[in-house]
């Protein structure tokens, strides 16, 4: 059986090498100028520093460009591309065609990985971007696990698939909570990736407390809950897919180390001996359950539901 890869967000350079010494395969990093809810801020030396480090080690490092562009920022693709591509990453993600067109002007060899995280919801749009070049496609949080299979049995492309951390519920290009204090005459300092500084919206009715930060590109909602579904990912190893995600946004280096080390031997387990996942999956869930922060619970997401848009 082929191992799926293994996909870790982290928060600076100095993750990189005890990440990888945890069992990670690849890297999402970028500046969130031009990618959108990243867990660590890495600017052109950490990304520099990150590729060199990540392919030491035979490790590959994707740079997130899937923000969403207006005019204003449609000049700086080209000279940002060709500093990607010159850092030698292995893949750009994308989700604005502007991207892609920019990517086959100025570096036609790069890799691209097609990246919207709400529209990739079924195989053929998953193909339409592989014949525009894309690679690979990352499917939408809100599938289940019965679509995320059939897709993986008809894509033409890679398939990557979240399978721990948060979700975005929702996104404004504005910064409603920046303009809100300053409505109020207070001045509030968005510094989403201070642990101390973390908002909340609170939904008393179901005992909900949504995150919620502010940056470049605007205001986001994240979901109550993390997915966790280190105990039942026999189906999608199964089906072969290609990628497994752990997202670390909003998250310590401590936890996404832990949890990483976690998916790894579940992978591992699985690959050597299907039987022996399977008596160790809940001892694996529960090792996660005990890091896991108070305030937030883990679920399946919608691997088990029907979609609800």
């Amino acid at each position: 059986m082929k191992k799926p890869e293994l996909l870790v967000t982290p928060l600076t350079v100095d993750d990189i090498l005890p990440l990888i010494e945890a069992g990670a395969d690849a890297f999402v990093i970028g500046e969130q100028r031009y990618g959108l809810r990243l867990a660590g801020e890495f600017t052109r030396d950490d990304v520099q520093k990150t590729i060199e480090l990540a392919h030491s080690k035979g490790k590959k490092v994707y740079v997130a460009m899937n923000a969403i562009f207006h005019n204003e920022k449609i000049d700086e693709l080209n000279d940002y591309i060709k500093f990607v591509s010159d850092a030698k990453a292995d893949a750009i993600i994308f989700g604005d065609p502007a991207v892609l067109m920019t990517v086959r002007e100025v570096a036609p060899e790069m890799k691209l990985h097609w990246s919207t995280e709400t529209t990739g919801t079924n195989w053929f749009t998953c193909n339409y971007w592989g014949t525009k070049g894309a690679k690979r496609a990352v499917l939408a949080r809100e599938i289940n696990m019965d679509a995320i299979v059939e897709t993986k049995e008809n894509a033409e492309v890679e398939i990557e698939v979240q399978v721990h951390g948060m979700s975005c519920m929702f996104q404004s290009k504005r910064s409603l909570l920046g303009n809100y204090y300053e409505y109020q005459g207070k001045v509030l300092e968005i510094e989403n990736r201070k642990m101390e500084k973390n908002m909340f919206l609170h939904d008393k009715e179901r005992e909900n407390k949504y995150p919620i930060f502010e940056d470049e590109n605007g205001t986001h909602i994240m979901s109550p809950n993390d997915i966790c579904i280190i105990d039942e990912l026999q189906e999608m190893l199964e089906a072969g897919v290609d990628s497994f995600k752990i997202d670390g946004i909003l998250k310590s280096s401590e936890y996404i180390l832990a949890v990483t080390k976690a998916y790894r031997e579940a992978i591992d387990l699985f690959s050597e001996d299907p039987d022996a996942y399977e008596d160790k999956k809940d001892e694996l869930l529960a090792a996660i359950e005990e890091i896991q922060p108070e305030n937030r619970s883990l679920d399946t997401g919608f691997f088990f539901k029907e979609t609800v848009y």
